[in-house]
């Protein structure tokens, strides 16, 4: 794996994990009933993106360190999931 394809990876993971941690204890205006006009009841209250972007970081690194692994450490290859047999060497 080269280092374009290390940051690549890790901005893939990276995104992926920020979508799935983006609405974890979301409470909207909503639920706490302090709806603020112009804003729809579905908006966030409060967001604590610097929160969510630490733990999503935190996890991405985790993440990547153990698919780098795998793919620098040849135990599962390009070859290993071509299934129609169209990577030639």
């Amino acid at each position: 794996m080269s280092l374009t394809g290390g940051i690549v990876l890790f901005a893939v993971i990276w995104f992926m994990v920020f979508f799935v941690v983006l609405p974890q204890r979301l409470k909207t205006q909503g639920d706490v009933q302090q709806i603020v006009p112009g804003t729809p009841a579905s908006a966030p209250s409060e967001l604590r993106l610097k929160r969510k972007v630490v733990i999503t970081s935190a996890i991405a690194v985790v993440l990547w360190s153990i698919i780098a692994t795998i793919i620098l450490s040849g135990m599962i290859s390009i070859h290993d999931l071509d299934w129609f047999n169209r990577v030639k060497d």
